[in-house]
This record gives C-alpha cells, sequence and structure tokens, in this order.
C-alpha cells in the first residue's frame, strides 16, 4: 500500500458562507402566477394568443358552408378546454396538504444543509418545511416547498405538476394537440384550394363588391381587413411553420407520458433511474480503467489516467518506499490512517479559509506530518 499515491479532493465553500450556516433564500411559490414569470411561460402565453387570433380571425372565416361551422365547433371546444386546463394546471396550488395548512408563504425557508441532515426530506419529515410529509412527496428546489405526488416542475407553466393538478396539466396538453392539428388541416384546406378553385374561399358577403380575386379579407365578419394573395400565403405559411413545431413537440411530451403511464412511474422517478443508471456506467466504466493500469507506481505516472486519484505531491525519490516486510505494511497503513486523519482534522478547521489559485495551509500542515513519520520510519529502520 502506498499512501502517497493519494490525494484527497474537496471542493470550496460558498463565499462567506460555512457548512454550520443556513443561508437564506427565496419566499416559497404559491402556483405558476408568483413573481417572477419563467420566460417559457410567457412565450408560451403569446403563441397561444396568437394561434387563437388567426385561428378564429383569420383562416376559419375563409371556409365554405357548412365547414365554417364545423371548425368553429371542433376548435372552440378544443382551445375553451385547453384555455381552463391550463389556467386550472397554473393557479391550483401544488403543495403538500401539511404545507398548505401551515404556510401563508410570506417568510422565506433557509437553504438545505447537508452538514446537518444527509436528505432534505428523512423518516417522512421535511426539515425545510419541518412537516410531516406522505410517501409521495417531494421538496421542489425551485418552488421551495414540498409537493404532494411530484412529477415534475414546468417551465412552460411555472409551476410543479403534482398529483393535485396533474390530470388538468394532461388535459391540457391533449386539447393542444387536438387544437393544433385542426389548425393544420384548416390551413392546408386554404392552401390548396386558393390555387384550385379560390372562389370557394370567397363565399362571404363581404365578398361580394370585390371585384379583384388577389384581394381577401381578414377577420372576417366583425372587421375586415384587405391584404393581398402574397400576404395570406406568407401568414399561413409562418402560422404552419409555428404549428409544426408546437405538434412536434406536444405530441413527444404526450408520447412520453403515456410511457409512464405504461411503466407505471412518474417524471421524477425517471429522472432518477436514468441518473442512476449513468452514474453505474461511468463507475464501472471508472474500475475498468483503473484496473486496466499497471499497479506498480514506477509505471503509473500522476497524469496518466482521468478516472484514477493522482498523487498528493510530487515527493522527493526518498519518500517513496515499498512494502517489502509486514513491519512496514503496517507502519506505512499507520502513517497512512494519520495522514488521512490529520488532513480531514486540518481541512475543517481551515475550511473558510480555502481559496483557489492560493497556498492552501493544509498541504503544509500535512507535508511536515509526512515527513515527521517517515523520518521516524528511517530512524527506526536505521
Amino acid at each position: 500500500m502506498n499512501c502517497f499515491n493519494r490525494r484527497f479532493r474537496r471542493t470550496a465553500p460558498a463565499h462567506g458562507s460555512s457548512k454550520s450556516e443556513l443561508v437564506p433564500s427565496k419566499t416559497p411559490r404559491i402556483n405558476g402566477w408568483s413573481w417572477p414569470l419563467q420566460p417559457l411561460q410567457v412565450v408560451g402565453w403569446l403563441v397561444l394568443i396568437y394561434l387563437t387570433v388567426v385561428t378564429f380571425g383569420v383562416f376559419i372565416p375563409l371556409l365554405p358552408r357548412p365547414w365554417n361551422a364545423v371548425s368553429y365547433a371542433i376548435s372552440g371546444i378544443s382551445f375553451l378546454f385547453h384555455f381552463f386546463t391550463n389556467i386550472a394546471t397554473v393557479t391550483i396550488d401544488p403543495a403538500d396538504v401539511s404545507v398548505r395548512a401551515k404556510n401563508n408563504y410570506s417568510t422565506p425557508l433557509p437553504l438545505f444543509d447537508r452538514a446537518k441532515q444527509a436528505h432534505v426530506i428523512q423518516n417522512l419529515h421535511c426539515y425545510l418545511c419541518d412537516v410531516k410529509v406522505g410517501p409521495k412527496v417531494k421538496h421542489c428546489g425551485v418552488c421551495n416547498k414540498c409537493v404532494e405526488g411530484f412529477d415534475h416542475h414546468c417551465k412552460w407553466l411555472n409551476t410543479c405538476v403534482g398529483q393535485r393538478n396533474y390530470r388538468f396539466f394532461f388535459g391540457a396538453l391533449v386539447s393542444a394537440i387536438l387544437s393544433v392539428f385542426m389548425l393544420i388541416v384548416v390551413i392546408l384546406f386554404i392552401f390548396v384550394q386558393h390555387y384550385l378553385d379560390p372562389h370557394i374561399l370567397r363565399s362571404a358577403p363581404q365578398f361580394d363588391t370585390m371585384l379583384a380575386n388577389t384581394t381577401w379579407l381578414l377577420f372576417l365578419p366583425l372587421a375586415p381587413v384587405k391584404t393581398s394573395s402574397a400576404g395570406l400565403l406568407t401568414l399561413a405559411f409562418i402560422t404552419v411553420l409555428l404549428c409544426t413545431i408546437c405538434l412536434m413537440l406536444l405530441s413527444h411530451l404526450l408520447g412520453f407520458h403515456l410511457y409512464l403511464f405504461y411503466k407505471g412511474i412518474s417524471t421524477y422517478d425517471y429522472v432518477k433511474r436514468s441518473r442512476q443508471k449513468e452514474a453505474r456506467k461511468r463507475d464501472s466504466e471508472a474500475k475498468n480503467s483503473c484496473s486496466s493500469k499497471p499497479h506498480s507506481s514506477a509505471q503509473t505516472s500522476p497524469e496518466g489516467s482521468h478516472h484514477c486519484e493522482p498523487t498528493l505531491s510530487e515527493s522527493p525519490s526518498f519518500f517513496r518506499f515499498t512494502n517489502t516486510s509486514p513491519l512496514s505494511s503496517r507502519l506505512s497503513d499507520s502513517i497512512c490512517t494519520e495522514v488521512t486523519l490529520e488532513n480531514f482534522k486540518k481541512s475543517a478547521e481551515k475550511e473558510n479559509s480555502f481559496n483557489y489559485g492560493t497556498e492552501n495551509p493544509i498541504q503544509s500542515e500535512t507535508s511536515k506530518h509526512l515527513t515527521s513519520n517517515i523520518l521516524a520510519y528511517m530512524n527506526y529502520i536505521y
């Protein structure tokens, strides 16, 4: 055993704090309307408003009867259903019942301190919310509260999706796919008929006074606005492109949640299992890489492997000795143990003064300790 071929990794503590301190954090969020709003949430609402305007103000009024009435009914129901389920998902507080009964969301909760507890929730008790929770409750770091039946935190809705609002989330997802798909079908029909038989799209009474076939009316029948064929087709192309992107994203999300239904797990469980699988794979690759390296210290260099631990320092050659007897093996084990304990002890005492790019006082103390042990060993030998 050669204890000088190891180095103990440490990370710098947070600036101005130590392990024993709790840094105040933001106030827990109530729902998706809590400030600040997420950029993706704003983008989602802008896209919804745009698609609603062009659906009911531009494209459906151009359809001939009775297809315009059918499109108004199907698109209207799907859009209204999506709107109310979206509002319900964002408005409902997904927090656990014990959190909702205790919290008034007016005082900030502390950040989690692993020096005091290994996990945020232990033995069905959350040390941040300070409440008893159920077995399926998880503490969301973004909302800073325990969520009942936690599935995931959605940036598009700016809230957590849990047991209390998951059904509304799923309903909003399905209705959004139906609405977007219906709009694509309507636009494709208008695009084809614009070249085959444009008169079928000009059945509204407002077109009777217009002689030119290249002029089209938008926002029928309440506020007609004239535009050209190029303007109408450009608007249709932009809308179809946006709808295609939305349909691909929403369909992928729906397929993923149907897969979760089939497996009987949540998004959180899926992500957790994936990370554990990746960690096991990296550990296996690291072990295989380390086992394939020569065990002789003369053939191993500090920069020879990205997975194995490099040496503690560039020690002189007389510091390196080989365990050729049981006595030297015991002394080496003893020295290594003392070095380890001394290293961790000094690290804990000097943690607040640890900075990158500066000399670490722990290393100087450890080097002195190593030197004294080696000299004692050499005196014992000679």
